[in-house]
């Protein structure tokens, strides 16, 4: 029979070794790449001569487009077995998750397959965000009905 401190011992003996600060280093540049990315298209539409809020809402447009077509090509997973936490950079990392399952239920159809499984990841997502903004609304409509300005 194997002690509990024996057993410690082994486990710990023939575990890999954690790589805390390589890991950390590759998220870090993987994810700063991507937010760099984005940062580069935001300014090629600025100088195409877009306004502000166009630039903004293509390069969000594009980032997503990029995250999926990733996906798609099967290079997201790959960079993200590397990047860890750096490819969960909001827009691209979300676009990945939608895009995933979607991706791969295909063959089950457009409904239940595509349509369905798109959202397995994505939808509490999509279900909290629209909560949480029409409680936020309902507190602001509140405040304004009672002459609370907050803005």
């Amino acid at each position: 029979m194997v002690t509990p401190k024996e057993y410690e011992k082994i486990v710990n003996k023939n575990s890999p070794k954690s790589k805390c600060l390589k890991n950390c280093a590759k998220a870090f540049l993987i994810g700063g790449a991507l937010c760099t990315a984005g940062q580069v298209f935001f300014s090629l539409y600025g100088k195409a001569g877009l306004d502000e809020e166009t630039s903004k809402t293509l390069t969000s447009v594009t980032m997503i487009f990029l995250g999926i077509l990733l996906t798609a090509l099967g290079v997201y997973d790959k960079l993200a077995k590397h990047a860890g936490a750096g490819t969960l950079v909001p827009i691209t990392g979300f676009a990945n998750a939608v895009s995933s399952p979607a991706i791969e239920f295909k063959s089950e159809g457009y409904i239940t397959g595509l349509g369905a499984k798109m959202f397995i990841i994505a939808g509490p997502v999509i279900v909290y965000g629209t909560a949480a903004s029409m409680i936020y609304g309902a507190v602001l409509w509140t405040l304004h009905l009672l002459g609370i300005t907050l803005f």
